[in-house]
């Protein structure tokens, strides 16, 4: 008989858990698990790509009064005779306006937004919180299951999030979940009585699936001219993946006579975006540093670039950094705290300091040392990115 789980996600947009989830539901063995997947908004570039065996139950119906304008989630709810939600729609609006740390945000606002929130009537052998925060607190507040499990995809330490918000939601988790020995370690340190609980369990890559992918046309918007250097980025526009400094860095090497496109390809908000497109242009790099917005097939980009940049300032393991490395791509990253669980300095990579002139300096001595441009290709060509085996490691977790 096929266990059952439940995963919990927010949805199946462009981000690095995201990806994860996909490429696991892709993974896994249906003959042996019957997989349902909870999504609070049904959407997302990977979305369409779920494999057909993965039942995607409604949508929780009163999740989508948390995610619009106050007055009309008020409106609504009282229309529909629920006042319950239109209380907790007050609540969560409070802490809305006034927690300016977006992980405390959503933390502080679940105690609102988890009153109004039916639980799920059937139970399950194993559910996943596949994502801190609310997707975790969802599955031990709403869900009945044999084992629970929750997956933390950054490092806690710099993630911004308060653990003692978390704690109780951590202590009734049989197990904890993360993607580097170095995001183990924060939550450890974090929560020290906890620590029989953390697994470290990579996320799933695929080197055949992106080699395939990285062939397909790629689109009008990249401009290939041998005089530039092509340089590609993927991540979100938010502060944490450092775009601002990769920004400063094209504005120095432009200065420096060097040409060179910086293509970044990743979604923010509207401030994100505005704030970005106004230092572009007082920078006049509108020719040189390209934001593309979010590419449902990243790879044939990756591919044509000469140079990989990944320039955060915290990660927790980057999938980007991993697909690059697959497709043998000269990798400049920050010096972030897990930036070595993926790049040896000068082996397979270059690790420079967190600031635009340092990743400056990084590119140029790519642009200019084709030695060492080569050794890294050639070392990255050797090496086994392939992490389809961690699938291993999750089944040992459902028995």
């Amino acid at each position: 008989m096929r266990k059952s789980i439940l995963f919990v996600m927010n949805n199946l947009s462009s981000g690095g858990a995201e990806k994860s989830l996909s490429s696991l539901l892709q993974t896994i063995d249906y003959s042996k698990y019957e997989v349902d997947l909870l999504l609070f908004k049904p959407e997302g570039l990977f979305f369409r790509n779920l494999p057909k065996q993965v039942n995607v139950l409604e949508k929780p119906f009163e999740y989508q009064f948390f995610d619009m304008p106050i007055k009309t989630a008020l409106s609504d709810s009282v229309k529909k005779g629920r006042i319950d939600i239109a209380i907790s729609r007050i609540g969560a609006s409070y802490i809305f306006r006034k927690e300016k740390n977006k992980s405390r945000c959503e933390q502080r606002a679940w105690r609102y937004m988890s009153k109004p929130l039916k639980k799920i009537n059937k139970s399950y052998d194993i559910a996943i919180g596949y994502l801190e925060k609310s997707s975790i607190y969802f599955i031990v507040d709403k869900v009945k299951a044999k084992k629970k499990i929750g997956w933390i995809h950054t490092n806690y330490s710099n993630s911004g999030m308060d653990q003692h918000l978390d704690y109780p939601y951590f202590q009734q988790l049989d197990h904890i979940v993360t993607v580097s020995e170095e995001c183990a370690e924060a939550i450890k340190t974090h929560f020290s009585d906890l620590t029989n609980k953390v697994k470290v369990i990579g996320n799933i890559v695929s080197p055949a699936t992106i080699n395939n992918l990285s062939n397909h046309k790629l689109q009008s918007d990249f401009i290939q001219e041998k005089q530039y250097t092509n340089i590609v980025t993927v991540a979100r526009l938010g502060n944490e993946k450092g775009i601002d400094m990769a920004i400063e860095a094209c504005d120095l090497l432009r200065k420096s006579g060097r040409q060179l496109r910086w293509y970044v390809l990743g979604y923010g908000t509207e401030k994100e975006q505005k704030e970005m497109v106004s230092t572009i242009q007082e920078k006049s790099l509108q020719n040189h540093f390209k934001l593309l917005g979010v590419k449902e097939n990243p790879y044939p980009y990756i591919k044509k670039a000469d140079i990989y940049v990944q320039p955060s300032r915290y990660e927790g393991k980057s999938i980007a950094i991993d697909e690059a490395k697959i497709l043998q791509k000269p990798i400049i990253v920050t010096n972030f705290s897990t930036a070595k669980d993926q790049i040896n300095d000068k082996e397979n990579g270059l690790i420079v300091e967190m600031d635009g002139e340092s990743i400056a300096a990084g590119i140029e001595k790519l642009m200019a040392d084709r030695e060492l441009k080569n050794k890294l290709i050639y070392n990255l060509s050797r090496e086994q990115v392939g992490t389809e085996s961690e699938v291993q490691k999750i089944y040992q977790l459902f028995q």
